[in-house]
């Protein structure tokens, strides 16, 4: 199995440990003397075999993403580590180019003008950087996925 298979399945599996979980709210309490419309004892069972397959699923990518490495030399779990921090720059960066973008009038000279502490040309340029190399990151990260077997069987 290819680690976006089961990247694809963990996936799959959390909705459907979702979708169980709604389920059996429905029918964990009725009214006396009615019939539940599912058999709560069948849905735990199955919700048993989801938790235990999406563990099984989670530990054999984490194990993958330690062991594999991307083309940098870099494994999976540092690259996915950096393409989060990048995410968090990134937003950083937005929330202050937003920030600095606000211009600010005054109705009347006596009013306190407020002025730009950073050159939002160059924070605009690391912004734009930042944004590419998440690209080449997460480019690299998917072509991974669909190259590299799974560690461990599942």
């Amino acid at each position: 199995m290819k680690l976006a298979e089961a990247l694809v399945e963990r996936k799959a599996t959390q909705e459907k440990i979702h979708d169980l979980t709604v389920r059996l709210q429905r029918v964990a309490l009725i009214q006396e003397g009615e019939t539940p419309a599912e058999n709560p004892t069948l849905l735990l069972q199955e919700l048993e075999s989801a938790t235990s397959r999406f563990e099984r699923l989670v530990t054999a990518i984490n194990q993958t993403n330690s062991l594999a490495l991307l083309p940098s030399g870099q494994t999976i779990t540092a690259a996915l580590a950096q393409r989060d921090a990048l995410t968090l720059r990134m937003r950083a960066f937005d929330t202050l180019l937003s920030i600095l973008g606000t211009s600010t009038q005054r109705a009347r000279g006596s009013e306190i003008r407020l002025q730009r502490t950073l050159d939002v040309t160059e924070l605009q340029r690391q912004r734009d950087a930042l944004a590419r190399q998440y690209r080449e990151l997460d480019s690299a990260l998917q072509a991974a996925n669909w190259s590299i077997d799974l560690a461990a069987e599942v």
